[in-house]
């Protein structure tokens, strides 16, 4: 046995939640992932892992040495780190993740001038509209969208975008332009599952507006091509719609009724000390995300 690698394997199960979701993230056939831990419990005669139910859970023994085994997997990782000299200049890869349009349109511009501007970092870069576990997928960096759920992560702000009301010129032209929240009762909408319900809209007022859900998408690009092509009213992100806005494609409606910004975060797991791979990442990226969304270009 490996003791090093199953170390690794029971790790990585607790932060996944799953053998299989582990399994996944190292690259490895499920059953070497379950062979790995039975291995580590044969050898310490001890259970680590209450297998009952869809999520794993430390039995009192496997709290304390998962305790431990990040302990040791971190000294080793630090000590390698050095080794290779990821300490003395920024080097390696990093893994990011943003929502799918933001990525494109503000982050990978950005990545791209990092890239040339550190020629021995990497990055393999994520676009997708669904939050991913940064420690179960092995991401470094996130940028998200919206209010955060209290984790340990290390967030720093770099400035909001808002939720726009918008159709085409051509729907609105025909079924009328709404003048007030409570008038979408008539209108057919295109909801967003990565916005809000798609049963009711929340308005500047906290009102909420029960809304008729002729499609429900669960991407942006998808939403902005419905409502272009006039199937009814969208409710999107900013960037989402601006090139279409920008166009003459979609026309925004209810401004003076539009809900408070969502707040952009740039988040990473933290730690003492931070790669100089990342620290430069963060150092590159945070202020000109901040610049372009102060600037309006979101």
């Amino acid at each position: 046995m490996d003791r090093l690698e199953s170390m690794s394997a029971l790790v990585a199960a607790v932060e996944a939640g799953s053998l299989s979701a582990a399994a996944r993230r190292l690259h490895l056939p499920l059953a070497t992932m379950s062979r790995k831990v039975s291995q580590l419990e044969r050898h310490l005669k001890a259970r680590l892992l209450k297998r009952s139910g869809r999520r794993l859970a430390l039995t009192e023994a496997g709290e304390a040495y998962v305790a431990a085994c990040r302990q040791i997997l971190d000294e080793i990782a630090e000590a390698e780190r050095a080794a290779t000299g990821e300490y003395s200049a920024p080097k390696g890869e990093l893994a990011l993740t943003t929502p799918a349009v933001f990525g494109r349109t503000h982050v990978l511009p950005v990545v791209v001038e990092f890239l040339k501007a550190y020629p021995h970092i990497n990055v393999r870069l994520r676009l997708a509209d669904q939050l991913l576990n940064l420690l179960g997928e092995g991401i470094d960096v996130a940028v998200r969208i919206g209010a955060l759920q209290d984790s340990s992560l290390v967030a720093t702000p770099v400035g909001s975008v808002r939720v726009v009301t918008c159709a085409s010129p051509a729907y609105l032209a025909a079924r009328g332009e709404p003048r007030a929240p409570d008038d979408l009762a008539a209108h057919d909408c295109i909801t967003f599952e990565g916005i809000a319900s798609p049963r009711a809209w929340t308005f500047g007022d906290a009102r909420q507006v029960h809304v008729s859900s002729r499609l429900c998408v669960n991407g942006g690009e998808a939403a902005v091509d419905a409502a272009v092509r006039g199937l009814g009213i969208a409710r999107l992100l900013s960037y989402q719609a601006a090139g279409a806005l920008a166009r003459g494609e979609l026309a925004l409606a209810l401004g003076e009724f539009e809900p408070p910004a969502l707040p952009v975060h740039v988040l990473h797991a933290g730690g003492r000390p931070l790669p100089l791979k990342l620290r430069a990442f963060l150092d590159f990226v945070v202020p000109r995300l901040k610049a372009a969304l102060e600037s309006g270009a979101a």
